[in-house]
């Protein structure tokens, strides 16, 4: 792909409307390629996974307000004064044991960081840091960094380039998307003799006629500039054609700082602006406090809620609406001013949402008569059972198999069971009356149910089986011979009187019988019966039949 360069500065471009999701902060960006075929600006957010193709690819581009993104990847918030705090740092360094003395790469973006603060104090040892879509306007207290390698403060509001000189490993320095518009700014970059890759795609100083030419002249040790090699041939062209080239970059430094000055101006007046606005709309909402208005509330206050909260709707998009349609520079102010706006409506919606919350009323377990319900709030299957043999009752709860068992909580009531799961009860009331002091709660290993065993307040006394005599005698006996063992093997002595056995040689008769009993195996004579028939000739010549 070619290098896009636009020579004049776009007319301001309305702010792009809010997606639905988050709004502009969460929208993908367009391609430049093509916004900058069709004659107009690029507008929408940065992602990060975008830098690194528009770098290498090395178009050049101009952007219209970029809203920072305030949606980060998980808790990792810095409270609301946006600044980096220890805390934030030991838990972004998760890969090293939350310890920070001896930390050499950590992933700050999307942070909201506003200011940049004891990072050289904290983590000396740092090599790679990410810094990239946060709100810094100036680079501080990284100098201190004598190892750091690669530095990326992509997607700031990054206006000068300084406070390096110290970072004398520095090999690779990403400033995409930044407001960097004095050029002659990277002259503190000479004393970085090892830096070999530099970024500066999306700063209004890449449209300064001669950028490139100037960059390659001044920074004898760079190697490459916007992911595109610098040629030996290349360098010395711009050398010779370097006071020229300067000349031309600082008229239009002068130019660009003028114009700065005018924005800035413009920024306070818009900034008092809307204050003056907010505080005559809060005085008219305070005009509609009247004593009429209160007492219809009362009446009707979900009327009134509904209709209040259909009023805010309506009201919030059509300021929603008129902020993003309205034009605007793509300054730092602009995108630091669609960052507190996003972040103001977000409160407030936070603040809708923490009112409706009420507390949940508390379940009534046993009402004000006494009297104990049945509820199973977990939902779980559950089986009881009557043991009569061991006079209990047993409760087979299915808890959640891989549930911690410090989160169950088993209460046993002479009348009722109750068991907390997760803080959620399971209340049923029993049949008979128990023992709580002597029961008993075991979890399976296997399936993870719940048993309780509960053993009856009433003793139920069963009536014993009669044993024979003969079998107490003998049990006697054997009792009686355990003290002295005798030497010789004794026999028992049976009275055949009392004790007859079968005869088994005798089990089958002797008769015979036929068509009864076994099929046998042994082949039977068959005597030939000669029938005489009428008419029949015997032929000799003719086979059997059989």
């Amino acid at each position: 792909m070619g290098v896009v360069s636009a020579t004049a500065a776009p007319p301001p471009r309305p702010r792009p409307p809010p997606g639905p999701v988050a709004m502009a902060a969460r929208r993908r960006p367009v391609m430049a390629a093509a916004a900058a075929a069709e004659g107009r600006p690029w507008c929408g957010s940065i992602e990060l996974s975008a830098i690194c193709m528009y770098a290498d690819c090395g178009i050049l581009f101009s952007c219209s307000k970029i809203p920072v993104c305030t949606e980060n990847t998980g808790t990792e918030r810095s409270a609301t004064k946006h600044i980096l705090t220890e805390d934030l740092v030991r838990r972004r360094a998760e890969h090293n044991n939350c310890e920070i003395f001896s930390l050499e790469e950590i992933s700050l973006h999307q942070q909201e960081i506003e200011k940049l603060e004891y990072l050289d104090k904290w983590c000396r040892d740092l090599k790679i840091l990410y810094l990239q879509n946060n709100l810094i306007p100036k680079i501080e207290n990284v100098g201190k960094l004598k190892k750091l390698e690669y530095l990326n403060v992509a997607l700031n509001n990054i206006e000068r380039i300084e406070n390096l000189e110290g970072c004398e490993e520095l090999k690779k320095l990403d400033l995409t998307a930044n407001f960097i518009g004095e050029l002659s700014s990277i002259e503190s970059l000479k004393y970085n003799i090892h830096l070999k890759e530099l970024f500066l795609v999306g700063n209004p100083c890449t449209e300064f006629e001669g950028y490139r030419q100037f960059v390659v002249a001044t920074l004898h040790q760079l190697k490459c500039l916007d992911s595109k090699e610098i040629e030996r041939s290349e360098r010395i062209q711009a050398l010779q054609n370097y006071p020229e080239v300067k000349q031309k970059i600082r008229e239009q430094e002068q130019a660009y700082l003028l114009k700065r000055a005018r924005e800035k101006e413009e920024a306070q007046r818009r900034n008092q602006e809307t204050k003056d606005k907010k505080q005559k709309q809060m005085q008219s909402k305070l005009g509609y406090d009247n004593p009429d208005f209160s007492q219809n509330k009362e009446n009707h206050q979900t009327e009134g809620d509904r209709e209040e909260e259909t009023w805010r709707t309506v009201d919030d998009d059509e300021e929603d609406r008129r902020f993003w349609e309205e034009p605007t520079p793509y300054t730092p102010e602009s995108r630091l001013e669609a960052h507190r706006y996003i972040e103001e409506k977000r409160r407030a919606k936070d603040n809708i949402r923490e009112s409706k919350k009420r507390e949940k009323p508390l379940r009534t377990l046993v009402t004000a008569e006494g009297k104990v319900l049945n509820m199973n709030v977990p939902k779980l299957d559950f089986s009881l059972k009557d043991d009569e043999e061991n006079n209990q009752i047993i409760l087979d709860l299915a808890v959640y198999r891989y549930l911690d068992t410090s989160l169950l909580d088993v209460d046993v009531q002479p009348t009722y069971v109750r068991v907390l799961v997760k803080g959620k009860p399971f209340q049923l009331v029993l049949p008979e009356e128990v023992k709580p002091d002597s029961s008993s709660a075991k979890r399976s290993q296997t399936t993870g149910h719940l048993v309780v065993s509960m053993p009856k307040a009433k003793e139920i006394i069963l009536a014993k089986q009669k044993v024979s005599t003969s079998i107490k005698h003998s049990a006697c006996n054997t009792l009686q011979k355990k003290p002295g063992r005798s030497v010789q093997a004794e026999k028992l002595e049976v009275d055949p009187s009392k004790y007859s056995f079968p005869d088994v040689t005798k089990i089958i008769q002797e008769k015979e019988q036929i068509g009864q009993g076994p099929i046998r195996l042994q082949p039977v004579k068959i005597t030939e019966t000669k029938k005489s028939y009428v008419g029949f000739e015997n032929n000799d010549d003719v086979p059997p039949l059989i």
